[in-house]
């Protein structure tokens, strides 16, 4: 059985070139071909943006809500007191608090994926982003996590929301499944997310604005979508 795996990875693996671009669903076909690891590798997604997000005009960051999830087990922690606390718990939180929570994480214990807070928590928030924000952790109203809807964000996180953002080289990448999502889910996916980022050009940008887009599996090879095959 591993001799027959280790063909079929290598099958699927020279079936790819690396040069070419290819159709969106027959890219996710051979990453999908290409994911023979013994755990159910997460597909992500690359792209590179014509932009130099050390100019505030060409920040690129968003939120996108995936149509199938991204399969991944998301823990949230809510800073929220009183009646709020208790709706965090009942939406599924899974660590709520106010100042204890912050002395927790400033201990070092970060156990979770996802912050929220509720607006009137900001005030012992902020005193964390030294601690959150190089993690990508601080809560941002403009990104739905400082919410007096507790319950509506903790939805949103552990339903398939993906938050992105622009890396200095231009670079934008993220999770949009798994390699065990029918090959149609993960277009969906796929799909969502590019079109997230495409509608999220700054002012600043010039020029051709996605240069490359590749998707791949955690353990497989990259291969690059023919970006004119996605729908704007």
């Amino acid at each position: 059985m591993a001799n027959r795996n280790s063909k079929r990875t290598k099958d699927a693996r020279a079936a790819i070139d690396r040069e070419a671009e290819y159709e969106l669903g027959v890219a996710i076909k051979m990453v999908k071909d290409a994911a023979t690891a013994k755990f159910d590798e997460t597909v992500e997604v690359a792209m590179n943006l014509n932009v130099d997000p050390r100019h505030a005009d060409q920040m690129v960051r968003g939120l996108v809500q995936l149509p199938n999830g991204t399969g991944k087990s998301v823990r949230v922690a809510v800073f929220a007191k009183d009646a709020k606390a208790d709706e965090a718990r009942e939406a599924g939180a899974d660590l709520v608090g106010a100042e204890d929570l912050a002395e927790k994480i400033q201990a070092g214990e970060i156990d979770f994926d996802r912050c929220i807070a509720t607006p009137d928590m900001m005030a012992v928030v902020g005193r964390l982003g030294k601690v959150l924000g190089p993690r990508g952790l601080m809560p941002n109203p403009k990104l739905g996590t400082v919410t007096p809807d507790v319950a509506g964000a903790i939805a949103a996180q552990k339903g398939g929301q993906v938050e992105f953002r622009v890396e200095k080289a231009g670079v934008i990448h993220a999770g949009v499944g798994k390699a065990s999502f029918t090959e149609d889910a993960l277009e969906a996916n796929v799909r969502a997310f590019l079109n997230a980022v495409t509608k999220a050009k700054p002012s600043g940008a010039k020029g051709t604005y996605v240069t490359k887009v590749a998707v791949s599996s955690t353990m497989g090879p990259g291969v690059k979508i023919d970006f004119s095959s996605v729908n704007s």
